[in-house]
């Protein structure tokens, strides 16, 4: 069966691969890796270019270098939202004496991946562009539109929940609105890695040694 992958960035790197040593992930092993019976047709992938903070100045440097991995697999596309990142202040949960209530911070927020993955899956089904799709992502935003898929489309659609930690219950909407519901654990990211080194028409791509 031809399927689609549709990869939530943000929401694969905070909930799996964050704090681990397995950041350097091949997404076309982990797709052949959950449905080995299948065809993985396309895989999309949605991130937004970060904008690092003085103590993180590497980050940037780092997810570029990842990006540059992904592009060697053939039947991957990367789709960019925007990261926005202000000021803003907030109240202190206990202020003390003498000081103020609030505290000025940085608010960071990623913006447009949950509705363009949105407009693919929906878009691509409608198409024909595939015969099931796989969403990896635990954001219950995605529920309507992989309702729709499965219900209006007739087309099977799957989430894979990618918080690795056990006790994470997948969204209700999310469980309600797929055709099945998935896992990922952390014993498939370990076989899913990229090699240390890849090439590319542009030279050598390296894992980053500072993960």
């Amino acid at each position: 069966m031809r399927t689609n992958f549709y990869v939530d960035g943000f929401n694969l790197y905070y909930r799996a691969v964050k704090d681990t040593p397995y950041k350097w992930l091949d997404l076309l092993k982990l797709c052949q890796t959950l449905i080995p019976t299948h065809q993985v047709n396309l895989i999309r992938y949605f991130t937004a270019l970060i904008r690092p903070r003085p103590e993180s100045s590497g980050s940037r440097r780092r997810q570029l270098v990842f990006i540059r991995a992904l592009e060697t697999i053939p039947n991957l596309t990367i789709h960019y939202g925007q990261f926005r990142e202000r000021r803003i202040r907030r109240p202190l949960v206990a202020p003390t004496t003498g000081q103020g209530r609030t505290v000025e911070v940085f608010d960071t927020e990623e913006k447009g991946t949950d509705v363009n993955l949105a407009s693919y899956l929906l878009m691509d089904g409608a198409a024909g562009e595939y015969e099931q799709a796989v969403v990896i992502s635990n954001d219950s935003d995605l529920a309507t539109p992989i309702r729709m898929v499965r219900d209006r489309l007739r087309l099977p659609v799957g989430v894979v929940n990618p918080n690795v930690v056990q006790r994470s219950v997948t969204p209700k909407d999310l469980i309600d609105a797929a055709t099945f519901v998935r896992r990922l654990r952390s014993s498939t990211l370990r076989v899913c890695q990229f090699p240390p080194e890849l090439t590319d028409s542009r030279g050598t791509i390296s894992n980053p040694p500072e993960w």
